[in-house]
């Protein structure tokens, strides 16, 4: 892998830039990086947030040492990494399957030549890395998706994605936290809230997570306590 490069963004932040692309190891860096300098607690330094293959570092300029912090970043950014793990097991999270709630699931099944069920157990073969949360609280990019069913997203979004629609976008597959636009190819809906303020820990996954489809159907989906 290349050497990390190290970037201004305006007066109040740094980011850190890895290979573009996404990969496992990558990710890891990215979050052991985040994770490395939120321990550090360096007066100033307000939020570090990591993605597929950066870690943006937000600070206070009239709190913060920039000279110690860039050395700090620059030291752990180029600490030597070990392979990508998950923090814990995988969480498993129950998806419905086609119909209304996957009302995409025929399209990606003609796109990948196999039968709609043949693609429900292509997306629920695989253990699946959170590589970064986004677009709205609780939303976890995924991946890397069975290539077969690596459909590309719609060219026009849809106005409305109902909560908890599972879709898939190209090798990314995710679940919509809340009820917003979006263009992923949706293949079922879970039960499962992504993002709950009213638990203690609002978030269902963080970063570095691993998660495991399983389906279910539509009479359990309407009996799950969470429904």
């Amino acid at each position: 892998m290349s050497v990390p490069r190290i970037v201004a963004a305006g007066d109040s932040a740094l980011v850190v830039e890895f290979d573009a692309r996404i990969d496992p190891a990558i990710n890891a860096r990215a979050i052991a990086l985040a994770d490395a300098i939120q321990s550090a607690a360096l007066d100033g330094v307000r939020d570090v947030v990591p993605t597929y293959r950066s870690v943006a570092v937000y600070f206070d300029p009239l709190r913060t040492d920039y000279d110690v912090l860039v050395n700090r970043v620059e030291h752990e950014a180029l600490a030597p990494q070990t392979q990508p793990t998950t923090a814990r097991d995988a969480i498993r999270i129950p998806v419905c399957y086609g119909g209304t709630f996957g009302p995409d699931l025929p399209g990606v099944a003609a796109f990948a030549r196999l039968s709609e069920q043949e693609v429900v157990r292509a997306h629920t073969a695989r253990a699946y890395r959170v590589f970064m949360l986004g677009f709205v609280p609780g939303f976890a990019y995924m991946g890397i998706v069975d290539p077969r069913i690596a459909m590309p997203r719609h060219a026009t979004p849809r106005v409305r994605v109902p909560i908890g629609s599972v879709g898939i976008a190209g090798v990314q597959t995710g679940i919509y936290p809340a009820e917003t636009p979006g263009g992923w190819q949706l293949i079922g809906r879970t039960p499962v809230k992504p993002f709950d303020p009213q638990r203690p820990e609002p978030f269902l996954v963080q970063a570095g997570d691993g998660v495991q489809f399983y389906a279910i159907s539509p009479e359990e989906f309407d009996q799950w306590p969470s429904a």
